[in-house]
């Protein structure tokens, strides 16, 4: 298992400096290999994790875990809150993890000649124990993962905008197969066509 100094290094590569919140990250997947037994950052699919806002933080959890957006071994759940799930597939537990709410306070006395708040933080939360830093909780999903993972090379068409969906992403709206969007589940509306841009309706065919 990678130590956390190699792992701190690879996460602060991917942002030019490191904070406090990638650090939070490489320790909760430390924390999470140590309490599920687990051999990580891993190099297969056995881990899945949600965290719970994206940034600096889900990717110290990435390195950490070895569990990326671009695997499909990770899932943002946006609540805005630094924490994560780790979930181990093969015996199904999962851990929530999250910072001690007392961790900012803990820093600032472990570290009372920092240059900061920021700075005692970015410090002390290599330094404390996992147990001072962090809280964990197991937990039970209520969500289906078989269903979040989908299976490999499974792809329809929508029968309203013509769009490819992956992963069985698809709903049954009518009779017709339609993708999210064009179910009403949109994040995005349509705007007036601006120069150089091919109209939806000419996109379609």
């Amino acid at each position: 298992m990678a130590d956390m100094r190699t792992l701190l290094d690879q996460t602060a590569a991917l942002h030019h400096h490191l904070c406090p919140r990638q650090v939070l990250g490489v320790r909760i997947g430390l924390y999470a290999a140590d309490l599920l037994g687990l051999e990580l950052p891993q190099t297969g699919k056995q881990v899945f994790t949600f965290v719970e806002t994206d940034g600096c933080f889900a990717d110290g959890v990435a390195v950490a875990t070895g569990c990326w957006l671009g695997h499909r071994t990770m899932r943002l759940v946006d609540y805005g809150k630094v924490a994560a799930t780790v979930v181990d597939t093969c015996s199904g537990r999962a851990l929530r993890l999250w910072p001690n709410p007392e961790a900012r306070q803990r820093a600032g006395m472990q570290e009372p000649d920092a240059q900061s708040r920021w700075h005692a933080q970015l410090a002390a939360y290599q330094t404390l124990s996992a147990e001072e830093l962090l809280c964990v909780a197991e937990v039970h999903l209520t969500v289906a993962l078989q269903a979040i993972i989908s299976r490999p090379g499974v792809r329809v068409t929508c029968e309203t905008c013509g769009e490819e969906i992956l992963n069985e992403r698809q709903i049954l709206v009518g009779g017709k197969t339609v993708c999210k969007s064009c179910a009403g589940e949109s994040y995005w509306s349509s705007t007036p066509v601006r120069a150089g841009v091919i109209p939806f309706e000419r996109a379609l065919g």
